[in-house]
């Protein structure tokens, strides 16, 4: 028993590290479970930790019980920070996102008297302790909170793990599913990046009545007399207009010109002033600005404000909305979609527990407060310099927002892909869930296998703030992958002009796999899927 249930701490200290976790009981933890309890010396815990070979400790001979790797990885967990940077974990404490974390955690690590969330005394604790150091560890958190003995209630614990197993367990049986479709064997060539080396944006500062400050904006014009849409690409959360640049360049080589817009409040450099303790982590509450300034967009186009697209005929047939994560869900909701009544009830049922494998609806939950509890039908768009195509949304998601009917009430084609190895905005719950409701016939459902949510985002510089947050969220192969995703989206823009380019096929390109499914094989993978 004690040897499971040091496995069950090491894994849940370890995953409550993401965040901002628990940490410090003066004197004693208790580690509860199936209503056994096992008191552990705080101060031994300690010194266990800065010698565990010594002999004399009163814990060691029972975690001797671990195997030596275990032991040091233990010893690591509880050494190791927190919260690594003073700025950056007070302003998440103060954080919508913050709060949830400590929530969670509270429910977990209670007082050892009445059993009470420790919530308040995580952020009391942690604060004090961030304004005395510049990092804060399990151990030093513990020892910090004001009272004799907290609870670890290992069951919690457990069922948050056997959660975050059995999503994923869900996520790898998707995948297999998937591979059992039949559908057309396709391969194809990577279409070339050079003019993304060779060329810059004309960059542009659009005076808009909701900022203080112009809306910058980088146009790439296309290259060439092609009939067709032009594209406004949206970066996601804590993103820039360089990290699309690749898909943007490549697009407009090839005839399509595409206008970035740089969210101020929400890019990167607000994602950089929240590392540095300058301003909270953004979040949805950034939505509302965000489809502001589509409109402006929209509407300075219409009204000529903006440069030539490109040779005519250009640009000239219509707009297609695109964006990566949170820049795509503002594509979606740009184009008229809104949420659906209930999201505060489906809200509190979401968040019953930390969505580990989701963290999508840490963003999707805020927007209650921001948009209301939803409505009962789409609205439309409110201005637009042409036609509305379609969409295009990279790791997008919405299945909070759009549970019943998803796509249902947008009458022009969506691309929506997604990634099997996403956990911020994963395929099933969030692409699949939502494209099952799509009703126009060259709508396509595209998953990677592979992929990661940041994938399609290119990062030249390894200063930017999104590697601060761990490089290996990026994803393997990025380049490969970003070379697929564009011969997918070119293949999609041409779609206007003949609508049985995009068909349902398995895809490879330089040894990257992905799935092409339309409305009937998106069923078709989604009736094979066991019940959640």
């Amino acid at each position: 028993m004690a040897r499971r249930s040091l496995r069950l701490w090491c894994c849940f200290t370890g995953a409550l590290a993401m965040g901002c976790m628990p940490a410090r009981a003066a004197e004693e933890l208790v580690l509860q479970l199936d209503g056994l309890a096992l008191p552990i010396d705080l101060a031994a815990l300690e010194s266990w930790t800065r010698q565990p070979e010594q002999e004399g400790n009163g814990l060691q001979a029972w975690l001797m019980l671990l195997d030596a790797q275990s032991r040091r990885d233990l010893v690591r967990l509880l050494q190791a920070p927190l919260l690594r940077d003073r700025s950056f974990g007070l302003q998440l404490l103060n954080s919508w996102t913050g709060e949830q974390m400590l929530k969670e955690a509270g429910s977990l690590l209670t007082t050892g008297a009445d059993d009470r969330s420790t919530a308040p005394l995580l952020l009391s604790s942690l604060r004090q302790l961030l304004e005395r150091q510049s990092s804060v560890s399990a151990l030093e958190l513990l020892r910090a909170l004001p009272v004799a003995s907290v609870t670890l209630r290992l069951d919690g614990a457990l069922q948050l793990a056997g959660q975050w197993r059995s999503q994923l367990k869900r996520q790898n049986t998707a995948l297999q599913r998937l591979r059992q479709l039949s559908l057309p064997r396709r391969s194809s060539s990577p279409l070339g990046f050079t003019s993304a080396v060779r060329r810059q944006p004309q960059r542009l500062q659009l005076p808009v009545p909701h900022r203080v400050a112009p809306l910058p904006l980088e146009l790439w014009p296309a290259q060439q007399a092609r009939r067709g849409p032009w594209l406004l690409l949206m970066p996601g959360l804590g993103g820039s207009a360089d990290q699309l640049s690749w898909l943007a360049a490549a697009l407009a080589d090839r005839g399509w010109p595409v206008l970035v817009v740089v969210h101020p409040g929400s890019d990167q450099q607000a994602l950089q002033a929240s590392l540095l303790g300058d301003a909270p982590p953004p979040g949805a509450e950034t939505l509302p600005q965000r489809l502001a300034d589509l409109q402006a967009v929209l509407e300075a186009q219409r009204e000529g404000q903006l440069p030539a697209l490109g040779p005519a005929p250009a640009g000239e047939q219509g707009v297609v909305l695109g964006g990566h994560s949170l820049g795509g869900l503002a594509a979606l909701m740009g184009a008229g979609l809104v949420p659906e009544r209930g999201l505060g009830r489906r809200c509190e049922l979401a968040l019953a527990s930390l969505p580990l494998t989701n963290l999508s609806r840490l963003l999707q939950c805020q927007l209650p407060r921001i948009t209301g509890d939803g409505d009962a039908s789409a609205g439309p768009l409110r201005s637009q310099a042409t036609p509305l195509l379609g969409v295009v949304a990279f790791n997008g998601f919405g299945s909070l927002l759009w549970p019943h009917r998803g796509l249902q009430d947008l009458n022009v084609p969506v691309l929506l892909v997604g990634g099997s190895l996403d956990l911020v905005t994963p395929p099933v719950q969030e692409q699949l869930a939502v494209f099952a409701g799509a009703t126009h016939p060259h709508s396509r459902l595209v998953l990677v296998e592979g992929a990661s949510h940041f994938s399609p985002v290119r990062i030249d510089n390894r200063g930017e703030a999104l590697f601060r947050l761990g490089e290996e969220l990026v994803g393997i192969e990025p380049l490969k992958v970003q070379a697929l995703l564009l011969n997918v989206t070119s293949e999609f823009l041409q779609g206007f002009e003949h609508p049985l380019l995009l068909s349902p096929q398995r895809r490879e390109q330089d040894g990257v796999r992905a799935y092409v499914l339309d409305r009937n094989q998106a069923r078709r993978w989604q009736g094979l899927l066991p019940p959640e």
